[in-house]
């Protein structure tokens, strides 16, 4: 499904900047050829957004995917798609600006990398770069020093991902629960 390419806005790219934004020499990553723009979703249902969300966690049904979108955009985190040359979206983003602990920063509030997605076939283009520096111009201007994220501690490929975009990781932790029983009348 194609979508028209919205009039550039503060954190659009041109090819020159694409260029510019692919990792260093000796990476692999060549850089982006055709023409891509960073733009909002249409809405809180965008169905291109839905999608790929949908690819970057699977696990979750249309309609938790929907009432997650609905709260994001409520609470007005940054969203981008990611539209190449022909109208399609290839890729997403999606950043918060979080007040609370956010492990491995010393500041606050940060900026927090919530999802990244590019498509298989759009990928090792300069894509995702792209996104996170347009992420990072929205943190700077919210008054953000630093930028998290957080990953799986399986997920190797995103870890690799995470240090080529210039993340450092900073630790790791296990999370642990265990239900609460119910008070016993004395």
């Amino acid at each position: 499904m194609g979508r028209p390419l919205a009039p550039l806005l503060p954190w659009s790219l041109h090819p020159e900047e694409m260029r510019y934004l692919a990792s260093p020499a000796g990476t692999g990553v060549q850089p982006y050829a055709g023409t891509m723009k960073l733009t909002p979703p249409e809405n809180a249902c965008d169905r291109d957004w839905l999608s790929l969300r949908m690819k970057l966690w699977p696990d979750g049904n249309e309609s938790e995917h929907l009432r997650d979108m609905a709260d994001i955009v409520a609470r007005g985190h940054l969203v981008l798609l990611a539209v190449d040359a022909s109208g399609m979206a290839v890729g997403f983003v999606e950043a918060s600006e979080r007040v609370d602990f956010v492990n491995g920063t010393s500041s606050s509030p940060v900026a927090f990398l919530e999802g990244l997605y590019v498509d298989p076939n759009s990928r090792r283009q300069g894509i995702a770069r792209a996104m996170v520096v347009a992420v990072d111009r929205w943190a700077a201007r919210q008054g953000c020093t630093e930028l998290a994220s957080d990953s799986p501690v399986e997920n190797v490929v995103a870890h690799a991902t995470h240090r080529a975009l210039g993340f450092e990781e900073t630790e790791r932790v296990v999370y642990f629960r265990r239900a609460v029983h119910a008070a016993q009348p004395d």
